[in-house]
């Protein structure tokens, strides 16, 4: 289907590198829920001292699609600490096998 709407598999805008985005930012704000204990825009979070505040652009380096720049979720209080994409990490390792599993061989 990709092919069928001219979509490269590798490269700048490639399907590889949207799917490595969509995997590490859905982690990211999944992440955040943790933190704060509640869902994205569910209004307990008004009644709470922390809530959600915006996201701040990031690229990280992975091994096969190179440089992705992900959105990172932020709180008010700042004591959100990321752990699948560290605060100050620049290199991310392993994600290329969450995007695409290894199959093994017969």
């Amino acid at each position: 289907m990709a092919k069928e709407q001219g979509l490269s598999l590798t490269g700048p805008d490639g399907l590889l590198k949207q799917l490595t985005k969509t995997l590490i930012e859905t982690a990211l704000d999944e992440e955040m829920t943790e933190h704060l204990g509640y869902e994205k825009h569910d209004t307990v979070g008004k009644q709470t001292a922390n809530s959600r505040n915006g996201v701040r652009p990031k690229t990280v380096l992975t091994e096969t699609t190179g440089p992705v720049e992900v959105d990172v979720p932020r709180d008010r209080e700042g004591t959100f600490e990321p752990v699948i994409v560290k605060k100050r990490q620049c290199h991310l390792t392993g994600v290329d096998e969450m995007v695409l599993p290894s199959t093994p061989r017969a």
